[in-house]
Order: C-alpha cells, then sequence, then structure tokens
C-alpha cells in the first residue's frame, strides 16, 4: 500500500530481540515462538503453585506498583502477555466497575487459568501484534513477560498504537545486579533454589523447565538501557528504568505524548 500525501514510509529496522538465542532449549532461534507458547500451556496449571512459593507477595507487590504508576479508578487497562492475571487483577481492583481491564495472551493454557480468577475480556494475541482497537487505553501492563516477545521494538510500536494520548505503559521485569556478588547471589536463587523448589512442589520436570528458562531469558537478556532506549525511539516519552528490588525486578515506564 502506497504511503498517503505528506506520510513518510517507515523505515525498516532489523529486530530487536529481548535476549540472546538460548538454542539448547528451542534449537533454531526461528522456533522459539513455539517453544516457548508450548511450554506456558504444558505448565500453565502449576504456575500459580510458583507464585505460591513467594507467599502471593507479587500479587500485592503488582497493585502497589500499578497505583505508584498512576493507575486510578475509571481506567482502562490493557495487560499484555497477562499469565494468570497476577497484574490483571490488581488492576481491577483499582479501576473498579467503571473502568476496564483486557487481558491478552498466546497461551490458550494460560487464558483458562486465568478465567479461573479474572473475569474481564481475555484475548488470545501476541504482544508485537495486538488484535486490539488504537487509541483506547490508558494503560499497557505487562509483568515478567517481556524477554517472550519476539521483537522490542514491534512490540513497543503495539503499546503505542493501542494506548490514548497520554497514556502510560508500565512493564516489571526480572533483574540482574551488576555487582560480582549481587550476580553471585541472584544466580543461586533463580538458577538453582527456585527451580528446585518448583520441582518438588509441582512434582512437574515441565514446571522446571519453565523456571530454567525463565532465569536463562534473564541473564542473557538485553540491559535495561537497551530497553529504554527503544521505548524512547519508538515515541514514548520520559522512559525510564527503575530497580525496585535489586536481585528480582526493574520497572520500565514511558507516556504516549499528547
Amino acid at each position: 500500500m502506497e504511503p498517503s500525501v505528506g506520510e513518510q514510509p517507515r523505515e525498516e529496522r532489523a529486530p530487536v530481540p529481548p535476549h540472546a538465542p538460548l538454542t539448547n532449549y528451542y534449537g533454531e532461534d526461528a522456533e522459539r515462538e513455539r517453544y516457548v507458547a508450548e511450554l506456558f500451556n504444558k505448565t500453565a496449571k502449576h504456575y500459580n503453585t510458583v507464585e505460591k512459593l513467594f507467599g502471593n507477595g507479587g500479587l500485592l507487590y503488582r497493585r502497589l506498583a500499578l497505583r505508584r504508576a498512576g493507575l486510578r479508578p475509571g481506567m482502562k487497562v490493557l495487560d499484555v502477555a497477562m499469565g494468570t492475571a497476577a497484574v490483571g487483577r490488581g488492576a481491577a481492583r483499582i479501576v473498579g466497575p467503571t473502568g476496564l481491564v483486557v487481558g491478552v495472551d498466546p497461551s490458550q493454557g494460560m487464558l483458562g487459568e486465568a478465567a479461573k480468577v479474572f473475569k474481564g475480556p481475555r484475548v488470545r494475541g501476541y504482544g508485537q501484534a495486538l488484535p486490539i482497537r488504537s487509541d483506547f487505553f490508558d494503560f499497557v501492563t505487562m509483568g515478567i513477560a517481556l524477554r517472550h516477545v519476539s521483537d522490542l521494538r514491534a512490540a513497543f510500536r503495539e503499546y503505542l498504537r493501542v494506548l490514548k494520548p497520554g497514556g502510560r505503559v508500565w512493564i516489571l521485569e526480572g533483574h540482574v545486579p551488576r555487582s560480582a556478588l549481587g550476580q553471585r547471589v541472584t544466580r543461586f536463587v533463580w538458577a538453582k533454589l527456585i527451580p528446585g523448589m518448583t520441582l518438588v512442589a509441582t512434582g512437574s520436570r515441565e514446571a522446571k523447565e519453565l523456571m530454567d528458562y525463565y532465569w536463562d531469558t534473564v541473564d542473557k537478556a538485553v540491559p535495561p538501557e537497551t530497553i529504554v532506549s527503544v521505548l524512547g525511539e519508538v515515541g514514548f516519552a520520559d522512559a525510564r528504568a527503575q530497580v525496585v528490588v535489586p536481585g528480582a525486578f526493574v520497572e520500565y515506564t514511558g507516556r504516549k505524548p499528547t
């Protein structure tokens, strides 16, 4: 399709993957998307057990973080890669009956688990190609899933597209400290302790594989500076990263210009 008068054709640029290829899990990098979808489908029934290992503290943290980010009653929220609705549940409590929370996830298994605790609309789809109308939401959220999109640039363009002018993006992701000691402690907890606890609690080697894969995607992820840079590149204003729990979580935020 030819661009309209006054419109400049978009420069096609190489994808920005969220982490280096992990071919010991899925062979060729082209197989990654299918591998991730199948892994989450197979382990969806165990995902809440993993949350319970942390005393479900992540549910409370997500709700408090959303309030701090500016989520208020009556707002419309798109929760991308909603999983078992850890973010969606918190968002729904904040926006209340006058607001709206819509969940998107590529895994049918995860959407099924989310339906047990979240009664809002749920749609199957990918972050880099959202089946959602433009300029509609006040917030786009994503909790511990950015590493699973195929292209950061494509995903962030989609987040910008579906937001209203002035709308905000809030992304929670894993964090690895830069200090040698911090890296050793984080690696022990996430690469050894948590996968082992998951295997004991669930009896599922596939659930343990999920947590092994979780750590490897965090360990091989692009640095926060890259993520902030791509947010700014696609058009988000005030793009920033904030480490909220060293060795565990970092938040990324940005605003769609008005």
